[in-house]
Order: structure tokens, then C-alpha cells, then sequence
């Protein structure tokens, strides 16, 4: 972990609450699975991300919104004992916090369906309000995700660039991306599967260099226990991950992003940043649910020195 300035990272996403069902299998289309355990667990990309970020020392603000119901009181306290700045939250009266119901087999792979609720109100309006009069570290660091409206997510990269934040986008759940975003040049990080939908490549490599070529900017492809790939000015590198067993890789991509986020804001290079990230994605899909796991850098540091 880097100890180089500041770590500001501004977290504009969705906040979940995740009902999640262990199961030995996963249900085929039409079938029930049961005998399964129950557990609830804070969740949503733009929330674990920034509790990602939060563990490993940034201080980071969130902007989304939660419904003013239970889910979204729970949602919140999670956060701000993390310490995370959750003043940009709206608390709407007229929408639900979004839900995600979560089935996990034996292997730790996963099926997630979402009702996004409170998140799809997220506009650009309601971005640029939270930003208003605020000030962050320059060099910090914008981290996004497509869990909220394409036009907040804009408002925020644009706002970010204004302030001097670079952009981490991770694109999940994937679709199109406008000429208008990639042109603010941000990170892109998608898992193996988004980087083949956003190009239309199965191979990540291909897939890479072509996302690449049109933002002008480095290119992150996660893939799984494989590691990821980095590809940077047209030069690749591939991140191996730490051989671990798995319980649940829910969250593992979003440990991964506010990881990435977190170093890149204290000015790690990109290379070193992916290397810590994607340790820290490795540790996390040792425990149940998607913030479980997510770990401190003693904690990364630790599972290092018992790989070895």
C-alpha cells in the first residue's frame, strides 16, 4: 500500500440490501432448490465498492440514493461505521432501497437478480447537487459503476474531471457506452464477460486493446481466478491471482474496484495498484457474502505471507 498523499475517492452508485441463499446447486430455469441458509448482507457496486475503498484507508464520500424504509436505514448505518460520508445520499419518501436476491452454490458461484429502486432515481441533477461546494484531494479518484442511470453517471465523471479526480469505471452490469464518457479517458474494468459485450471480442485480450483504443486510456479486464489483465499505451501484462478456496465470490469484482481505487488515489502506478487489488479480490471470496471479505492491507499482507 502506497503512503503518498492524500486518498480521496468520491463513489457515485447503487446501494443494495443483499438477501442472499447458500444452496449446494444452482436452480436450472423452472426448478427450486432447497435445504438452503439465509443471510443478509449490505450490498449494491457503488456500496461495496466504496466499503472496499474505505478498509483499505481512503476516505471516501458516497453519492446514491435508498428508500426511506428499513433496508435503506440498515444500508446507511453500514456505511457510516465504515466511515464513509453518506451526506449525498438522498433518502426518498416514494421508492424502495434496491434489493438484490442472491443464490450461492457449494463452489461459490453465483445468480443475482436486482429491483435497482431508490438507484434508478439517481439523475444528474441529483449528482451535481451532492457535489456542490464540495472539495476533494486533486488526484483523487471518480469510481463509477452502470447500477444507476447513464446521465448521473456522466454528470459524475464530468464533475470528477472538474475537480480534478481521475475516472475508474467499472461497467457492470454492461451496455453501451457513449462516445461522450470514454472521450473523459477513464479506467475501464470490466470482468471478462462485460469486456466481451462491450466489444463484441470473447477473447480479453482483443477486447482490451479495442476498449483501449477508444477511451486512450489503460484498460483493466478482470478474470476471475486467472487474475487480470492490464492493458496500458498497447502493452499487456497479466496480474496472476493467489491460489485460495472459495466460499462466495459475490462482491469479489467490487473489492477489486474500490481496492484499485483507494491505491490509485494515494498514487500508486497502475501496475502496482492492480497487483494489491487483485490480492485483495483473491482474499475476499474466502468468506460469505460480498463485503465479509473485503480486507485491510494487514490483512492482504498476511494472506501473502501464507501463499508463499
Amino acid at each position: 500500500m502506497s503512503d503518498r498523499g492524500p486518498a480521496d475517492v468520491l463513489v457515485a452508485g447503487s446501494l443494495n440490501l443483499d438477501l442472499v441463499v447458500r444452496v449446494d446447486r444452482l436452480p436450472g430455469p423452472s426448478q427450486t432448490v432447497v435445504g438452503g441458509i439465509f443471510e443478509r448482507h449490505g450490498g449494491g457496486k457503488g456500496g461495496n465498492q466504496a466499503v472496499a475503498a474505505a478498509r483499505w484507508g481512503a476516505r471516501v464520500r458516497f453519492i446514491g440514493a435508498v428508500g426511506r424504509d428499513d433496508f435503506g436505514t440498515a444500508a446507511l448505518a453500514e456505511l457510516a461505521a465504515e466511515g464513509i460520508d453518506t451526506d449525498a445520499v438522498a433518502i426518498l419518501p416514494d421508492a424502495s432501497t434496491g434489493v438484490a436476491l442472491i443464490v450461492v452454490d457449494r463452489s461459490g458461484e453465483n445468480q443475482i437478480a436486482v429491483a435497482s429502486g431508490a438507484n434508478e432515481r439517481v439523475d444528474a441533477a441529483a449528482v451535481r447537487g451532492a457535489l456542490e461546494g464540495v472539495h476533494l484531494a486533486r488526484d483523487g479518484i471518480c469510481l463509477l459503476n452502470l447500477e444507476i442511470p447513464d446521465d448521473a453517471v456522466l454528470a459524475a465523471a464530468m464533475a470528477g474531471a472538474a475537480m480534478g479526480l481521475r475516472t475508474v469505471l467499472n461497467p457492470a452490469p454492461a451496455r453501451a457506452l457513449t462516445d461522450e464518457l470514454l472521450g473523459l479517458q477513464p479506467i475501464l474494468t470490466p470482468n471478462a464477460g462485460e469486456a466481451e459485450a462491450l466489444t463484441g471480442l470473447a477473447d480479453p485480450s482483443g477486447a482490451a486493446h479495442a476498449l483501449s483504443g477508444r477511451t486512450r486510456a489503460p484498460v483493466v479486464v478482470t478474470l476471475g481466478a486467472a487474475g487480470a489483465l492490464v492493458v496500458a499505451a498497447g502493452v499487456e501484462e497479466i496480474v496472476p491471482a493467489i491460489p485460495v478456496a472459495v466460499v462466495d465470490t459475490t462482491g469479489a469484482g467490487d473489492t477489486f474496484n474500490g481496492v484499485l481505487a483507494a491505491e490509485l488515489a494515494r498514487g500508486s502506478a497502475l501496475p502496482a495498484a492492480v497487483r494489491l487489488a487483485t490480492a485483495a479480490a483473491s482474499r475476499s471470496v474466502t468468506f460469505s457474502g460480498a463485503r465479509e471479505g473485503m480486507p485491510t492491507p494487514a490483512e492482504v499482507a498476511a494472506l501473502h505471507a501464507t501463499s508463499r
